[in-house]
């Protein structure tokens, strides 16, 4: 296994220690170089996919707009992120719209074709800053350090797609004041280079929705709210998925409760392993039929057997596509789409 983070993501109770050791496979495959780009810094870069006005229809309030549904690649873990993403195979299942690649900080050269290779193939796009050694943190300078990268890199990476500020920062214990201060820093850096919608991982791995509800709303008087109105509230969605304010595994009743935030929500993933007592299948569905957005996990880059494709990432060579084919699991994330 190249990385646990979905046992982080599933379990209620996770293991600091064996996550910790895990981290000697991860750094292994990291680039040291971050490619300078000449554009300012300072630019702020328009997005062109942007969340309908909340007031336009009656859905908006609580889906993500025109995003699309789609899938999920984590290339950063495999080949020292130099990998053929299997654009060919992808292309010819056309309910995929949408791609939402993680890039773990080190891998900005390879991100850079990624990104590039996913507009040129027609497909939205949402990067999301991914730092393996911190997920589920609560560490406002670790959250402060991804909206800094950002107002680094936005550009760099050539910018025209949808940020999501950081991968399931936010343990299931934070409270809502202290995710919405964290996330109100953060969120400032990244307004100095990008003016289109973040989308942010509700906390718990994706699974409090009763807490990010708060952050934005305000459950208790004089509460720190977040601030930023043109944001996402995405929601991470397994058989293990547990809401730990509610003391329960997540149920569909979690969907209408992140929703009453007022902003828009989206599933940003979904998958059928990793833990068992929530409904992982029907809790999609019920976002589905709401109108969000769902992103399946995953295309490529999972260690634990959600994989949509086979073989795992294999290396780019410029010119020559590799081949891929569809795995047993893929028809799992796909008729969900």
């Amino acid at each position: 296994m190249k990385k646990l983070k979905l046992i982080q993501k599933h379990l209620k109770n996770v293991n600091v220690l064996f996550f910790a050791l895990s981290l000697t496979v991860l750094t292994s495959c990291e680039s040291s170089e971050i490619e300078q780009n000449s554009a300012p810094q300072n630019a702020v870069v328009p997005e062109t996919t942007i969340v309908k006005n909340a007031s336009a229809t009656s859905k908006t309030a609580s889906t993500a707009g025109d995003i699309g549904n789609g899938v999920n690649l984590q290339p950063s873990y495999y080949n020292g992120g130099n990998c053929d993403l299997g654009w060919t195979l992808m292309k010819q299942n056309t309910k995929i719209q949408t791609v939402r690649i993680e890039v773990e900080p080190g891998q900005e050269n390879n991100a850079k074709r990624w990104i590039s290779e996913a507009k040129a193939n027609g497909y939205k796009i949402i990067v999301t800053y991914h730092k393996a050694s911190v997920l589920g943190s609560d560490s406002a300078s670790e959250l402060l350090a991804a909206g800094t990268w950002w107002k680094n890199n936005y550009n760099n990476l050539g910018g025209g797609f949808i940020v999501n500020l950081m991968n399931e920062w936010g343990s299931h214990t934070i409270t809502p004041a202290a995710y919405a201060s964290a996330y109100n820093a953060a969120i400032t850096e990244v307004r100095k280079v990008y003016s289109g919608s973040i989308i942010i991982d509700i906390p718990g791995w994706g699974q409090e929705t009763a807490t990010a509800a708060c952050a934005v709303k305000g459950c208790t008087t004089g509460q720190t709210k977040i601030t930023d109105t043109q944001i996402i509230l995405s929601a991470h969605v397994y058989p293990g998925a547990y809401n730990q304010a509610k003391g329960r595994y997540l149920n569909t009743s979690d969907i209408d409760d992140l929703a009453s935030s007022g902003r828009a929500c989206m599933l940003g993933e979904f998958g059928s392993i990793g833990g068992s007592g929530a409904d992982w299948s029907g809790i999609v569905d019920y976002a589905k039929a709401k109108g969000w957005t769902i992103i399946g996990w995953a295309w490529a880059g999972d260690g634990t057997g959600m994989n949509m494709i086979s073989p795992q990432f294999q290396s780019f060579v410029n010119g020559s596509p590799k081949t891929y084919a569809k795995s047993s699991y893929f028809n799992t994330v796909y008729n969900k789409l």
